[in-house]
């Protein structure tokens, strides 16, 4: 049996593209960056885009006909939930939107992505909050957990915090994907990467950089220049080990984030003086390298950076193939 989807705030497709090769069949892939969804339709021909605002979207004709909503919901201002902010802000509004959503279109599962800090904004009071809006009037059942990319078959140590609701009247129970033995390091997937674009040190970067050994970060430079390069941030405390980061082959890499040079996201390749460039971000992501990500060179890192990594995204939508298919 085919399970449709539909998925907002798509992004790239990261998660679309691993609940796809889970056995799912997208319906409508929702997002309003023109980039984002250049990218989409490249990669996913035949396959419905809209280039809108997720709050302007019309979702009524699919009522009862879709198996799964998901998607990447930005609720960065709930961190001023106390201050009732999380609501009246643009972005905490999305969360309504999403709850809307799934109240419109009742499908049986719903899957939310987002950062592993959203479940102590505000020390837990705004994430409870959240919750309890995604029940919709206690229509669903709530499951949440942190996961790992990296026990999932991605080369990078990427948290993320995933909420999955179920259908009560279903009366089915989703588990969690079990964590894999294999756990890749760089030095298993940055073998033969194709060419691409990638962003570039000036001359004094690399001269700093040439002081780094694989693995290290800014701690390993002599201590006027560590003064010097972080300026104020020197003396802020704090592990601050992403800065000046020169990756290494035989670990996974750190949280890629949308540019892989600013100071406090630096990613330096283990072996050269340069910036992991795109097919290197994309690899690490777990993107096949047929994928092609539309825009700028700072378009394309924003878009992978943010992505939802395929594989753990393959078994999460595998978990839910398998809940689903006890239905029939």
């Amino acid at each position: 049996m085919t399970y449709k989807f539909i998925e907002v705030c798509a992004g790239a497709g990261g998660m679309s593209l691993g609940f796809m090769n889970a056995g799912m069949t997208p319906e409508l892939l929702i997002d309003n960056d023109k980039d984002s969804c250049k990218t989409l339709k490249k990669n996913h021909e035949g396959v419905n885009v809209e280039c809108i605002d997720m709050k302007v979207s019309k979702l009524e004709k699919y009522r009862d006909k879709i198996d799964v909503l998901c998607g990447g919901i930005p609720c960065q201002s709930w961190s001023m939930a106390g201050n009732r902010q999380g609501a009246s802000d643009s972005r905490g509004q999305l969360v309504y939107t999403f709850r809307d959503h799934v109240k419109t279109i009742l499908p049986k599962v719903f899957v939310v992505e987002n950062v592993k800090g959203m479940t102590n904004l505000n020390g837990g009071e705004a994430f409870r909050e959240i919750l309890d809006v995604l029940k919709c009037d206690d229509l669903y059942d709530i499951k949440y957990k942190v996961l790992n990319a990296n026990n999932y078959g991605v080369a990078q140590k990427r948290e993320r915090l995933i909420i999955i609701g179920v259908l009560k009247r279903l009366n089915i129970e989703y588990n969690f994907p079990t964590e894999l033995e294999y756990k890749p390091v760089l030095r298993d997937i940055l073998m033969d990467v194709p060419e691409s674009i990638g962003a570039e040190y000036s001359q004094k970067k690399k001269d700093i950089f040439k002081l780094i050994p694989e693995g290290g970060c800014w701690i390993n430079l002599p201590e006027d220049i560590q003064k010097e390069y972080l300026g104020k941030s020197y003396f802020s405390g704090g592990g601050k080990r992403g800065i000046a980061k020169r990756l290494s082959m035989s670990e996974p890499s750190l949280t890629l984030l949308c540019s892989p040079q600013q100071k406090q996201t630096e990613r330096c390749h283990p072996h050269e003086l340069r910036p992991l460039n795109v097919r290197e971000y994309a690899r690490i992501q777990s993107f096949p390298d047929d994928y092609v990500f539309e825009g700028s060179l700072n378009s394309q890192y924003k878009q992978i950076g943010n992505a939802v990594p395929v594989k753990l995204a393959y078994h999460i939508g595998k978990n839910i193939v398998d809940m689903l298919s006890k239905l029939i």
